[in-house]
């Protein structure tokens, strides 16, 4: 018997050992306050801050504006008046419209963790920093070339705003980035056809031809069309349209250069599409002014400064606000520093920023309506993100950049406890709800819903990501992975543990991975894991030296899959280059691999040039359970489990396989075919994968899985109470 357990202990404690510089479910709340300001609506910045209210002289009272508050910070340190205790600026219940980001730097940091600066709002109220303008003056549209535009049953429901009057003059572009409008804290529709769904491309002019290993395209940017809507936007004088024009997992906008209306031809304005245009990928025209059709959808007339807008509601009732600042908060080179409990929203880009920083948190925020990311940690040690909830941003949400690869030093940051969903509104793919990059991070406890491409994308090196509960994920992409990396030798020591992922199959069902180690990509560690309906839940795309141990399938198909692409489409692209670089400089992708901190830490990789270097050698698959589905076939694309020339590669033992599940007889000898006995037998998809203390799946050395404590966890800390999206 494989001894697993040794091999899963040894992976946690360095682990462990890794991230005990920090705790992501301690906070800095229960620090004694040495100073307490306060900031109001009501407040003015000339007054102390002391106070929460205006007194009676109206002399004094707390503060107007963050900046009020953390002048006079600065002002004590100056004077040498700063206490040796936290510092609590309390953010009474309002709308704070920003003129400017909330800008932080080192002078702003406080002392040490004993000594934190706390901005938070008042507990149990709402507190809102917006870089939105409150649209409130909105009338009947009156010009009747406009008016023609609109199909006859929506004119008299659609109204306009002057946004110039309101001293508003820089729009952005419909690219992505520009003014965007909220209605009731909702994000409305930039006017498009089809409202829902997309129109093919059925033919191409084969202008500049293009044949990626048998896919063929065009590069030139025209191409055929059937629905004959389209025709009407040769008018438009600001028409764009977005696509997935070639590969399922690569989009792009582009304004539309003309429209051919008898040839049904539509050009978009260069630079074309990396990838170029082929039959049967998919698009929608947006920016439309004759698209305003159905509640929710606006244009905005960039040269008038004019919005138009079809209310889902009385406008009178609800409240309207466009975006303006790029960003809400940034902090530079800030220690000690933690933002907590209010809701961030309504920027064209990323709505926080923290850069170089070290010890500092945003906790228990709500960040929603931003025209890019969330949040970004660049650079910097022990930052972290707990308990928010984040949503409907343009982008991704939360992106961490630390560490130092080269020499390993780990970056300690971390998202923890986050509830991110319903993300990527504009930038549909490569945009994760959680991107982490770098050395030694970790991404823990968070629940990741309805996200149209990647849930959780990783670089780099000893990362901890583990806990996380991934639901619907890639669903508008196809060949994409809910958790992705991929074509790199040098990004080890990875531990991908603890996870649950479920009901991942694609655009149109044509299929997608849970986790995908594309490229080559070597030596992730995947522990504990749970899949449930996932069309290939995990992937081995030719890499080495993965151990994907004490997982459990149900119902996926298949479970697992491992090529040997490096010896075959993938010879002659990447790897020749990565061994080239190797012979010629010592380094892999810049990386000294057969040097220390590389050559002490992962030893398997000092002598990869030695070692059939194209070859999947020294993956694992062992003492996992399949329940129904598809647990090793021999054929077919995505029912493919491993590729003939991976096989004699692989050491496969003391998996557990389901008499339903769908196998090759030929392949027994990897598993042992039996009922794993589930707890709850009749229905383990109800979450219930606990097995009875009989199951052979445990005397074959199998480690339960600690269910229960995966995704959200209760905390005082959290934005808001945690769901399960089982």
């Amino acid at each position: 018997m494989m001894k697993l357990s040794c091999h899963i202990c040894i992976i946690i404690t360095t682990a462990a050992f890794l991230l005990a510089g920090y705790s992501c479910k301690s906070s800095p709340q229960g620090h004694e306050a040495g100073l307490k300001l306060y900031v109001s609506p009501g407040g003015n910045d000339t007054f102390t801050g002391l106070k929460s209210e205006p007194d009676k002289t109206g002399n004094d009272g707390p503060f107007a504006t963050l900046e009020g508050a953390r002048d006079a910070i600065r002002h004590l340190k100056e004077t040498g008046k700063l206490p040796q205790k936290c510092i609590l600026v309390e953010v009474a219940e309002g709308i704070y419209e920003l003129s400017k980001p909330f800008e932080l730097t080192g002078i702003d940091s406080g002392k040490d963790s004993l000594s934190k600066i706390i901005y938070e709002g008042r507990k149990g109220k709402e507190v809102r920093l917006t870089g939105g303008r409150y649209v409130s003056k909105w009338d009947k549209v009156s010009d009747k070339d406009v008016l023609e535009c609109f199909e006859p049953a929506v004119r008299s429901q659609i109204v306009q705003a002057d946004l110039k009057a309101m001293g508003l003059n820089d729009f952005g572009s419909p690219a992505g980035g520009g003014s965007e409008l909220f209605f009731n804290d909702i994000p409305m529709k930039i006017s498009r056809y089809p409202n829902e769904g997309y129109i093919k491309i059925t033919g191409i002019l084969n202008e500049i031809p293009v044949d990626v290993r048998g896919t063929k395209g065009d590069l030139a940017g025209k191409f055929k069309f059937e629905d004959q809507r389209v025709s009407k936007w040769q008018n438009e004088k600001d028409g764009w349209v977005h696509g997935y024009w070639f590969w399922d997992w690569s989009e792009e906008r582009h304004k539309i250069a003309g429209i051919d209306t008898k040839k049904n031809i539509l050009s978009v304005m260069p630079p074309y599409h990396n990838y170029g245009y082929r039959v049967g990928q998919w698009f929608y025209g947006f920016n439309l002014l004759s698209e305003i059709d159905e509640p929710g959808e606006y244009y905005i007339d960039r040269s008038k400064g004019i919005i138009y807008f079809y209310p889902p509601s009385d406008i009178d009732s609800g409240r309207a606000y466009i975006s303006v600042n790029k960003a809400i908060i940034g902090m530079d080179k800030v220690s000690d520093v933690t933002i907590k409990g209010m809701i961030i929203e309504g920027c064209r880009e990323t709505a926080v920023r923290l850069v170089d920083c070290s010890n500092s948190l945003v906790e228990a925020c709500i960040i929603r309506n931003s025209g890019e990311g969330a949040i970004y940690i660049e650079g910097g040690n022990k930052n972290g993100v707990a308990g928010c909830d984040i949503y409907n941003s343009g982008a991704g949400g939360i992106r961490i950049e630390a560490g130092d690869r080269k020499k390993l030093t780990p970056g300690n940051c971390f998202a923890d406890n986050n509830y991110i969903h319903h993300i990527a509104r504009l930038r549909r793919v490569y945009n994760p709800g959680i991107t982490v990059n770098g050395a030694g991070n970790r991404v823990s406890h968070n629940l990741l819903a309805h996200v149209p491409h990647m849930a959780i994308g990783f670089l780099g090196n000893d990362h901890v990501i583990e806990y996380n509960e991934i639901d619907s994920a890639c669903y508008e992409s196809n060949d994409a992975g809910a958790i992705y990396t991929g074509r790199n030798w040098t990004m080890r020591g990875n531990l991908l543990q603890y996870t649950y992922l479920h009901a991942i199959s694609g655009f149109e069902g044509k299929g997608c991975v849970g986790i995908y180690l594309d490229d080559a990509f070597s030596s992730a560690d995947i522990i504990g894991n749970v899949f449930r309906n996932v069309t290939r839940a995990m992937m081995i795309g030719g890499g080495r030296d993965n151990n994907v141990l004490n997982n459990i399938f149900v119902n996926c198909t298949p479970s697992i899959h491992v090529d040997a692409r490096g010896l075959g489409w993938m010879r002659n692209e990447h790897i020749p280059g990565w061994i080239k670089e190797a012979q010629d400089s010592g380094t892999i992708l810049g990386i000294a691999y057969n040097k220390p901190p590389y050559s002490v830490k992962y030893p398997k990789l000092s002598g990869i040039l030695d070692d059939e270097p194209r070859a999947p050698k020294g993956n694992v698959i062992s003492h996992n359970i399949c329940l129904g589905g598809v647990w090793d076939k021999a054929s077919g694309f995505w029912h493919m489990s491993i590729e003939d020339k991976a096989r004699p590669l692989l050491t496969m033992e003391e998996n557990i396989v389901s008499p339903d599940s769908q196998v090759e007889d030929s392949l027994s000898k990897s598993f042992i075919l039996t009922d794993p006995m589930f707890t709850d037998k009749d229905d383990p998809e109800k979450g219930n994968y606990m097995l009875k203390s009989e199951s052979p799946a445990l005397v074959h050395g199998f480690k339960q899985i600690p269910f229960g404590e995966i995704g959200l966890y209760k905390s005082e800390n959290r934005a808001s109470e945690p769901v399960k999206n089982n």
